[in-house]
């Protein structure tokens, strides 16, 4: 098959992730796979180009630019895809609007997060564009319930998990030691290390999280919390660490690439998210075999069972977050026993293998091929 997969960017986020992942799968199962980003490029993309997969920028320069969906529009019409595979609202209308118009005869739009952000407007959008696809992906029943509740055809939702690369039967391990790993970040490698990893904007609730870090460092003098990420909210979460906390309790990292050997040699994870589709990073951390701690919402809710795979805390409640972590780091016993089932979940539920044959077999159910 010839597939487009059309996304905004290609910038660090989850979504971007899961769609290299895929053209990347695609690509190794013999088919012709294309990435179309509407917008701009990004980091992600040398994965996709050393693996010999087509990037090609369409440059959408402000919200309402037509212009872009005309090129798109040419773009589809000279390649004539099988498959149009749009991700994020964006895509998702001008991807979509152009598909339609190119004659692309299998459209699939995908939605990633529970989003309150949006006004009647989008799902009024997202309604209408509906009606012009045969399917739209998601990798959580809480995305599916959301978009549901507000009008559009659960029946038309695929459920598709993220998928994670999995060593099945190996423990987490990295060449570098403790102390290299913690030293740059200025970590004390005698203290327990929590981590937390996500953009700094308002959804991640990094707030809560410093709240809590200052409390569970008070409590027990042992503890510091790492924040590894970057965003909008950096300078004036900065500020309010230091009003509230001191840098020996929580510590910024910003951008890091050696997130994998920062897992290997955490003690908990903390994610305090509003709203969620499926978290990439909870999904490592399960796989790393870091105990999670994790607000109860329906994106995590999908992955975290509450002292079976990890634990759940009420959203903002910062005080449970605390006392739950508090527990669970004094408990040997509970922490084996549900680090070892969350690890075993991920590598038979949430394998790349799984997630690209998911998306082969609903490509192939709309097609000839």
């Amino acid at each position: 098959m010839k597939i487009a997969l059309i996304i905004p960017t290609m910038d660090r986020g989850g979504a971007e992730k899961q769609v290299v992942l895929l053209a990347i799968g695609l690509k190794s199962a013999g088919h012709d796979v294309r990435v179309m980003l509407l917008t701009r490029d990004g980091p992600r993309s040398n994965e996709l180009r050393d693996a010999g997969v087509p990037v090609e920028v369409i440059g959408k320069k402000f919200k309402g630019d037509l212009t872009s969906l005309w090129r798109l529009k040419k773009r589809l019409i000279a390649w004539k895809p099988d498959v149009v595979h749009t991700w994020l609202f964006a895509a998702n209308s001008f991807g979509r609007v152009a598909a339609w118009m190119a004659g692309v005869p299998v459209i699939i739009a995908s939605e990633r997060c529970v989003d309150p952000w949006k006004r009647r407007w989008h799902f009024i959008i997202d309604r209408y564009l509906a009606k012009h696809s045969q399917s739209i992906t998601t990798n959580s029943e809480g995305v599916r319930d959301f978009y549901a509740a507000h009008g559009l055809d659960p029946m038309q939702f695929e459920i598709i998990p993220n998928g994670v690369t999995t060593h099945s039967g190996e423990t987490t391990t990295t060449s570098r030691t403790r102390e290299e790993v913690l030293s740059e970040s200025s970590l004390d490698p005698q203290r327990k290390m929590i981590l937390a990893v996500g953009r700094l904007w308002p959804q991640k609730r990094i707030r809560d999280l410093i709240w809590a870090g200052e409390l569970i460092a008070t409590i027990r003098d042992d503890v510091t919390l790492l924040i590894v990420g970057d965003g909008p909210e950096r300078d004036e979460l900065l500020r309010h660490r230091d009003a509230v906390s001191q840098v020996e309790h929580v510590r910024f990292a910003g951008q890091r690439e050696d997130v994998p050997d920062l897992l290997a040699h955490a003690n908990a994870f903390w994610i305090a998210s509003e709203y969620e589709g499926q978290s990439n990073a909870v999904i490592e951390a399960m796989l790393a075999g870091v105990p999670v701690i994790a607000s109860d919402i329906p994106g995590n809710r999908d992955l975290v069972i509450d002292d079976e795979t990890g634990w759940l805390f009420e959203l903002g409640n910062e005080a449970e977050l605390v006392q739950k972590t508090n527990e669970m780091l004094n408990d040997s016993e509970s922490i084996t026993r549900v680090t070892n089932a969350a690890k075993h979940r991920i590598e038979t539920e949430f394998t790349i293998d799984a997630m690209v044959r998911r998306h082969l077999e609903l490509y192939e159910r709309f097609t000839d091929h």
